[in-house]
């Protein structure tokens, strides 16, 4: 006879509500992971060129470099209020904050987490060139589906299987190709520092996403209410706050702020192109956390890592275009790879939902 403990009846309410997101719309139907898709695009084909360009142009600042990667959350104040505005037409009783305080607490800890993930992404793009350094992040999505099958239950499909295999192969490929084209200036040394943290930056991230994947599910699990996309933005803002907090501590450590008027001034687009470069990659950035963790809450943890990896022939595109960075043969089938991954991904996904009864979702609200 099987009993079934409070534990286990909320573990379950727990795994269920991390794929209700999932199951509820198809992906290809679902404006809200559109726009994730599309914040995702414009992030992560960016950033990593524009961080790249400041060591390029002589920036030296690693905490710096790390803070720009989240120092993007004021961004999202102003839609907050808007939505704050908003609800309190309908209730004046209604919360100014719709976070609860284990998901508060969770978003810290991701926050923190976070930080140390970009100073570590940092030293690997200060030292290795974009293609490299973003071919090695994609290294995360086998981390992700480990992680993702640990904490969120993640169901493999044949489809997703097939899509994870295609693009690490693909990742694979392009790592073992990118070993002699350390940067003029740079050292063996530094070239296989930044190479491993690099790559431990990706199994950093590649146990975030599916913490956050965990924390919404959580949150629908114990509130039972949906999430919204003016929840995924507060989580978003206490994630941003919580990493600037950590990168601006070790600005401070590493004197930082007392270097950057001089080297402003030193930099080789010029003080103004500086300052516009900053304010750039951390507008960028900013909308790519936007968009992975609206990929996660309306799709998956490890639909935001297949977003990310299909996403890096765009990146090699563009630093060939901009850095003039070698295109490879070996690059050209890699991305083959990457295009075959997401097209098995995302069609395994609308043959799952074809075949699945509507369901009532759990994030049917778009409250902003």
């Amino acid at each position: 006879m099987e009993v079934e403990t409070p534990a286990h009846t909320q573990q379950q309410q727990v795994t269920s509500a991390a794929g209700a997101g999932v199951a509820s719309k198809p992906l290809h139907r679902n404006p809200r992971l559109v726009l994730s898709f599309l914040l995702m695009v414009v992030g992560w084909a960016s950033g990593p060129l524009l961080l790249r360009d400041y060591f390029l142009q002589g920036g030296n600042r690693k905490w710096l470099s790390s803070l720009l990667q989240t120092a993007g959350w004021p961004i999202l104040i102003a839609p907050l209020m808007a939505s704050y505005f908003s609800r309190r037409r309908c209730s004046a009783t209604t919360p100014v904050f719709l976070m609860s305080p284990l998901l508060l607490a969770g978003s810290v800890v991701v926050g923190l987490m976070t930080g140390l993930d970009n100073l570590l992404y940092a030293f690997g793009v200060a030292y290795l060139p974009v293609s490299t350094s973003s071919i090695l992040m994609s290294t995360q999505l086998a981390f992700t589906a480990g992680f993702a099958l640990l904490l969120v239950r993640q169901r493999f499909t044949a489809f997703s299987v097939n899509a994870v295999l295609l693009l690490s192969v693909g990742a694979a490929m392009l790592g073992m190709n990118g070993g002699g084209d350390r940067p003029a200036g740079v050292t063996r040394v530094q070239y296989y520092a930044g190479f491993g943290m690099t790559l431990g930056a990706a199994a950093l991230y590649g146990l975030i996403l599916p913490v956050m994947e965990l924390s919404q599910a959580w949150h629908v699990a114990r509130a039972g209410c949906a999430v919204t996309y003016t929840l995924v933005m507060e989580m978003q803002l206490v994630i941003g706050l919580a990493a600037s907090a950590f990168s601006v501590v070790g600005m401070i450590v590493n004197n930082d702020f007392h270097v950057i008027p001089r080297e402003a001034q030193e930099f080789g687009l010029g003080k103004a192109g500086y300052y516009l470069l900053l304010v750039g990659s951390a507008t960028v950035y900013q909308l790519f956390s936007l968009g992975i963790i609206g990929a996660i809450f309306y799709g998956s943890a490890l639909l935001g890592g297949v977003i990310m990896t299909v996403l890096i022939p765009v990146t090699e595109v563009l630093a060939v275009l901009f850095f003039h960075e070698p295109f490879s043969g070996i690059k050209g089938i890699a991305v083959a790879l990457s295009v075959w991954g997401f097209v098995s991904y995302f069609y395994g996904e609308i043959r799952t939902h074809a075949q699945q009864p509507d369901k009532p979702s759990n994030t049917n609200q778009l409250d902003v």
